[in-house]
């Protein structure tokens, strides 16, 4: 489509840019530009934004980028971005806690830990946001979104606000049938924990770190779990079994430390790093017979 919808654009409170780099909002740090960037000031800003917006224009919501894939083309339409206004976390009564959708998922466990929320530990090893972990049911060490979600608050692509329970997610493995419909922003999600110390609880979660810290390339640009872990076995062990662990693609590769971690040496661009995703899933399929499901969103025009 053509970009003259651009120069009529709604009036906002927060951020919008035109041709806005994208790399640095991703973990990967490639990609090419968004046509246009929002970063709105708050939910009413978001709401108003959307419902003025030509339904025609396609619109993208992004958390973190930590488990994104940005193309080298860059995306068509307009990107959303949650920030500060989106960043608060509240501790309320019966075990609960309010966590908004920008709010990165580590501090929601560090947050629920202080108010002696337990339950919600294993988000310290999830590395995303909360409108992420709604989108995707995301989880680690045996714990996942749905077992710790009450409800999740949104924005529709025409500037509705609609609230999802639980059951109204239709979570299973890594998503939910409500965010895979398509058209719904996340704002923010109400969690239940159990009680229990705060010292407790947050020695757990220094287990989650320490755990997380020998067993995964953290500290690379990567994307976390590349793809989704088959019925009946492990997408590292594939991809390693395969002969694809620290074989360079460009400048991808899988990681030496974690098989299904596909990592920026820090010349990648995101056709390397695709590019190898590929390359390795028709590979495990020759050999295994086994269709590996990317895990990580991969968006825009090659």
């Amino acid at each position: 489509m053509t970009r003259v919808w651009r120069d009529r654009l709604p009036p906002v409170r927060g951020r919008l840019e035109r041709d806005a780099p994208l790399a640095p909002f991703t973990w990967f740090r490639v990609g090419g530009p968004a046509d246009v960037l929002f970063i709105p000031e708050d939910e009413d800003d978001l709401a108003l934004f959307l419902s003025q917006l030509d339904p025609e224009v396609p619109v993208l919501p992004i958390g973190v980028g930590s488990n994104l894939l940005v193309r080298d083309g860059g995306i068509e339409g307009v990107v959303i971005r949650l920030g500060r206004g989106f960043s608060k976390v509240e501790a309320r009564e019966g075990l609960r806690i309010y966590a908004g959708a920008g709010v990165p998922d580590a501090v929601l466990a560090r947050e629920a830990a202080k108010a002696g929320i337990a339950g919600l530990e294993f988000y310290r090893g999830v590395p995303g946001s909360v409108g992420g972990a709604c989108t995707m049911n995301a989880g680690c060490y045996g714990s996942e979104t749905k077992d710790v979600l009450v409800e999740a608050n949104a924005v529709t692509r025409a500037g509705q606000r609609v609230t999802f329970s639980n059951s109204e997610m239709g979570f299973v493995y890594r998503k939910s049938a409500a965010a895979a419909a398509g058209g719904l922003i996340f704002t923010g999600a109400l969690f239940e924990g159990t009680a229990d110390e705060p010292a407790a609880i947050t020695a757990r979660m220094d287990e989650i770190t320490a755990r997380r810290e020998a067993s995964q390339p953290i500290r690379d640009k990567t994307g976390g779990s590349t793809f989704k872990n088959p019925p009946g076995d492990s997408s590292w062990r594939l991809v390693d079994a395969a002969g694809w662990r620290a074989k360079l693609h460009g400048g991808a590769m899988f990681s030496d430390k974690h098989a299904n971690f596909l990592i920026n040496t820090g010349e990648a661009t995101a056709a390397d790093l695709e590019g190898l995703g590929e390359a390795v899933r028709a590979d495990v399929k020759t050999k295994f017979g086994v269709d590996l499901e990317w895990e990580i969103k991969r968006v825009g025009r090659r």
